[in-house]
């Protein structure tokens, strides 16, 4: 006799996996409190989450899409395809990388992606 069969996951069915209530950690939450997004289960958990502040979530900016897009091209470049392989299989990918930066197309490759990466940490803080 096989193991009884399980029906399908939440992934296969397409409903959603349960989240259990942050506040109480018993109960299967059934509402977001609309500042925090925390999941909760009831009015008495939602009350007792109210007790302490919660703060808004702010909505993370879009990804720059004109920077990826540069990226990407850039990447199809067979002469920087050749130099990130270089470095990529060197046993001494720091001369390797060195040799990199002396060619115009590694350089701007790097700024752009230093620019993209700055840009994406500023945005946190």
């Amino acid at each position: 006799m096989g193991k009884p069969k399980k029906g399908p996951s939440p992934k296969e069915s397409g409903t959603p996996p349960k989240r259990s209530c942050k506040v109480c950690e018993k109960a299967v939450s059934k509402y977001k409190c609309p500042s925090c997004l925390i999941p909760y289960c009831s009015l008495v958990c939602f009350k007792k989450h109210k007790e302490t502040p919660c703060v808004k979530q702010v909505p993370t900016p879009e990804t720059d899409t004109t920077s990826c897009t540069e990226i990407r091209d850039a990447l199809k470049d067979e002469d920087l395809q050749k130099l990130i392989r270089n470095i990529d299989f060197s046993a001494d990918a720091r001369t390797e990388l060195d040799k990199a930066m002396e060619q115009e197309v590694f350089r701007l490759f790097t700024e752009k992606i230093l620019s993209m990466v700055n840009r994406s940490g500023d945005q946190r803080l």
